[in-house]
């Protein structure tokens, strides 16, 4: 923001500039007295006493320019725009050629007050004049994109009906800046009552939210601001922005803080590479929990307040990354905001064209790993006003945000609203995987890691663990794709499942119910994300993440031997499926063997038909039947 600050300290000096080489636009000494006594006035930043003193100027003689662009400066500098348009549209109106930087200011607030076609006008004007710095330059044809950019904005309006989310959530006080758990069971804000930001929560009961309650005085302070928070998918995360705390390293930093059964635990700061002795804040954290998108003024940026990332590695939060030049600008970029797409970035600038002042952007994530240069949300979601602090539903249909509108009937201050998302501005569609795991024979919660794999690359998508108390666990996945889930735990057989998102429309959630075995002889694993062609053996590539969860088991447990196995359906030949499913279970066989594991623990058996563990009935039943199975045969 340079420029804007450049632009902001030369308010009153155009005009004695001016003045310094020319003689007054008046000579009235009753004008001049009274100018003289508001230049003393604004010396003494009494900005309502300049403001009376320069009126009585004008009384005296209307035609005094300077002191209708002076006045105009003071109305600016209160932000009390209409009327310092009006001041300089006076000074024009007296002399147009009197100073050119008139032309730039009625410009600016020209277009914090909606009126673009006359702001480009004036802009246009200024840019008419020779010697303009190569700063100014550079701002005023910005702000003719803006203009441009607003006029085609306001001819094309996209769909937007904001909804206030209601008494339970708003108050008399102010709320922004809300994040809702993938699920939509819990919605995070911050709500400020005096001087004091804290974080509030309010759960979903039947689609209803219920009245917000204060989240904890683990993280919520006395002495201190907690503010722009994000939350993990899954409701157990919470990075925040912690500012001027004692165990911070600068004036903001970014904290984090762990769900604990119904409570949380300590925040701890994040340190080094992330926070630093500048300004740290408004942390995104990725549906994986591995990338963490954040607002710095760190050095390295492009200007102003810009994008990071830094992803988390074996040893900690890696070295922070710039987003770059297709997101951040040489003003402010804040407020991102991940999708659990993990591809689409919403966020808050007022470098990119838009309506004036902050507006909201999307970029996506290209096939080159590049973010693509962002979109406008349109108008009205956007306007003349600073929208900012937008986050999105996990489905990505609706929206949240905050506003002090008055058009819109809040309950006092900012409120938090809702609203349908453009289907153009959308994320890609995804979904989420919510579960619990138990023991199997004591029905007792279990705490083991998850892991969803997707299949076409065999990468993961997600690692946690379920939760300790009561074995939950939740995940988010972007549908078109195909996925593998594995379960484990020390002492337990693991669990595997697979299920594709090819294709997938309905937004409707996985629900699954796990229960793991213990290690036992007998105890089977079905083998669910090994694949074959049709009538053949030989292993796809979407098998490999599984081969090597097995390869992992029995590794961790040395001592084991087991039977692999093949099964078939009932269509066709017995002998022709004896023989299918003997092979295929040799495949898998010989790839344990081919990649370490020693064939004294291994043997294999095709079943054929024989065995089946649903009626051949339908195809999806007997798709159950066609599967790869191992048993414990001694431990």
């Amino acid at each position: 923001m340079k420029i804007v600050i450049i632009s902001i300290l030369s308010i009153f000096i155009s005009v004695a500039a001016w003045s310094q080489q020319n003689q007054y636009t008046t000579t009235n000494r009753g004008a001049l007295k009274y100018f003289a006594a508001a230049s003393q006035n604004l010396d003494d930043h009494l900005y309502d006493d300049a403001i009376a003193n320069l009126k009585k100027a004008i009384n005296e003689d209307s035609k005094f320019i300077e002191a209708h662009v002076q006045l105009a400066d003071v109305f600016r500098l209160k932000h009390q725009y209409k009327q310092a348009i009006e001041q300089y549209l006076n000074a024009i109106a007296l002399n147009p050629e009197f100073n050119r930087s008139v032309y730039l200011k009625v410009g600016e607030i020209e277009i914090t007050e909606a009126k673009y076609t006359q702001a480009q006008q004036h802009i246009e004007k200024y840019l008419t004049y020779a010697d303009i710095t190569p700063q100014n330059n550079v701002y005023a044809q910005k702000l003719i994109k803006d203009c441009v950019f607003s006029i085609q904005a306001m001819q094309h309006p996209v769909a937007f009906k904001p909804v206030n989310m209601g008494p339970e959530i708003n108050t008399a006080n102010d709320e922004y800046l809300p994040v809702a758990t993938a699920d939509e069971s819990m919605l995070i804000f911050t709500r400020k009552i005096g001087s004091n930001e804290d974080f509030y929560k309010s759960l979903n009961n039947k689609g209803e939210w219920q009245t917000a309650t204060y989240l904890s005085d683990q993280i919520n302070t006395a002495e201190y601001n907690e503010g722009a928070q994000s939350i993990s998918q899954d409701g157990k995360y919470l990075f925040f922005t912690g500012c001027n705390r004692p165990d911070g390293m600068g004036r903001c930093d970014i904290y984090i803080a762990q769900k604990k059964g119904d409570g949380w635990g300590k925040p701890a700061d994040l340190s080094a590479p992330v926070n630093t002795p500048g300004w740290e804040s408004q942390p995104s954290i990725s549906a994986d929990g591995r990338t963490l998108y954040f607002v710095s003024n760190r050095a390295g940026g492009y200007g102003g307040y810009d994008i990071w990332k830094s992803t988390l590695t074996d040893k900690g939060w890696g070295k922070p990354e710039n987003l770059g030049p297709n997101i951040n600008t040489s003003y402010n970029e804040q407020s991102p905001f991940i999708h659990p797409d993990d591809s689409t970035l919403y966020f808050s600038s007022n470098g990119w064209p838009g309506l004036g002042n902050k507006d909201i952007f999307v970029s996506r994530l290209g096939k080159d790993g590049k973010w693509q240069k962002p979109e406008n949300l349109g108008y009205p979601i956007n306007s003349n006003g600073d929208e900012n602090g937008l986050t999105l539903t996990a489905n990505g249909n609706y929206a949240f945000f905050a506003s002090d509108n008055p058009n819109l009937n809040g309950y006092g201050g900012y409120d938090i609203y809702t609203f349908e998302l453009p289907v153009n501005v959308r994320p890609h569609m995804v979904t989420y995987v919510k579960g619990s795991v138990s023991d199997a024979k004591s029905k007792q919660p279990l705490e083991a890691a998850i892991e969803i794999i997707d299949l076409q690359n065999n990468q993961p998508v997600y690692q946690d663990y379920s939760d300790d108390d009561n074995g939950n666990f939740l995940a988010t996945i972007t549908s078109g794709k195909n996925y593998g889930i594995n379960i484990s735990k020390s002492g337990y057989l693991f669990y595997s499942e697979n299920f594709s998102l090819v294709g997938h429309q309905a937004k409707n959630p996985f629900n699954i119910t796990v229960t793991l075995s213990p290690i036992e002889v007998g105890n089977k694993v079905i083998l669910k994300n090994i694949f074959f062609d049709t009538n053949k053996f030989e292993l796809e590539s979407e098998s490999k993440a599984e081969l090597l969860k097995l390869i992992e088991f029995l590794t961790t447990n040395p001592t084991l031997r087991i039977e692999i196995s093949g099964h078939t359906d009932n269509i066709g030949p017995d002998q022709i499926n004896q023989t299918l499913s003997e092979n295929r279970a040799k495949s898998v066989y010989q790839y344990l063997i081919n990649n370490g594991i020693v064939a004294a623990r291994l043997v294999y058996k095709g079943y054929g038909k024989t065995q089946p563990i649903a009626p051949n009935d339908s195809e999806e039943n007997r798709a159950k039947n066609r599967r790869t199975e191992f048993k414990i045969i001694s431990k």
